[in-house]
């Protein structure tokens, strides 16, 4: 899923990129926070669907889609959906901030095909003005990625994608089995890969392929057997690797943060004081054993 990210796609309009998760290493969606000029603004058709979130204060805007028109006041958290193949065109009477997120094509059938659902019956449409609490929670969730001075692991970007592709198509996850935990074979083979794995970018789609589960339903089943969801089990582990490799002392913080799986260094130094209330410094000092043993 190497799709070319939609900001390179030509549009007319003044705007301005202030965020962007082109560096974070996702693939098959992203984000950007855009700053909008007022006035007309289109964008032509392209492979990608995209929906964009209104951030701050209100504007009157009129959007057209797919032959829809619709005037109004944008508020705080209304969402326009435009599906892929479809352009779309309005005008803004103010300047405005738009959350934009994106997802490949072959990304959302692929999530469509894991939950069984046919194409007549998954599908996402033209909306204008979106008003959906979850979505609406699902999306501040990805901004609060982007602007995060070091962003979770790529897996919990991969989790708010898929839920949010199902709120969009309006679908409802259920299981025809009555399993509601990972059997103790099949979570000893996802934990033991993750392990052997740590230093990898990891994804959703492989860790589930293990015990051929679609994507939901390990997200869930995972969730219910670890006590935790998948990517906050995989960033635990690292930080846990991390401290050994640290108190070992043969590696320097950079080494140490690529050897456990963070991005860079910075990355590894926050998810250590979030989740063990110590810097990597802190470790690496010579009393630093008796201070997470006393913890």
């Amino acid at each position: 899923m190497n799709a070319v990210h939609p900001a390179l796609v030509p549009h007319s309009g003044g705007r301005a990129s202030l965020l962007s998760s082109a560096s974070l290493g996702w693939s098959g969606f992203g984000a950007e926070m855009l700053g909008i000029a007022a006035g007309a603004h289109r964008i032509p058709a392209i492979e990608h669907h995209r929906v964009g979130v209104h951030v701050g204060a209100p504007v009157r805007a009129v959007c057209r889609c797919n032959g829809q028109r619709a005037a109004r006041i944008q508020a705080h958290g209304d969402a326009d959906v435009i599906p892929a193949g479809l352009d779309g065109e309005w005008s803004d009477d103010d300047s405005c901030t738009i959350l934009r997120i994106w997802f490949a094509e072959d990304f959302v059938r692929n999530t469509f095909d894991q939950l069984g659902l046919r194409a007549t019956d998954a599908q996402i449409r033209p909306q204008f003005q979106l008003r959906d609490a979850r979505f609406q929670h699902l999306a501040w969730a990805m901004r609060a990625e982007l602007e995060a001075e070091d962003a979770s692991d790529p897996l919990y970007a991969e989790s708010l994608c898929t839920a949010m592709i199902v709120r969009l198509a309006g679908a409802s996850i259920s299981y025809d089995d009555k399993r509601r935990t990972l059997s103790p074979r099949a979570a000893a083979r996802v934990i033991d890969y993750i392990e052997a794995h740590l230093d990898e970018r990891l994804t959703l789609s492989e860790l589930a392929a293990l015990v051929e589960l679609s994507v939901p339903h390990f997200k869930v089943l995972f969730r219910e057997t670890m006590g935790v969801p998948v990517h906050r089990h995989v960033v635990q582990r690292r930080v846990e690797r991390a401290k050994v490799l640290l108190l070992q002392g043969r590696l320097s913080a950079s080494q140490v943060a690529l050897e456990a799986g963070f991005s860079h260094q910075s990355h590894m130094a926050h998810w250590m004081k979030r989740l063990l209330g110590v810097t990597p410094r802190d470790i690496a000092r010579s009393d630093a054993l008796r201070l997470i043993v006393t913890r």
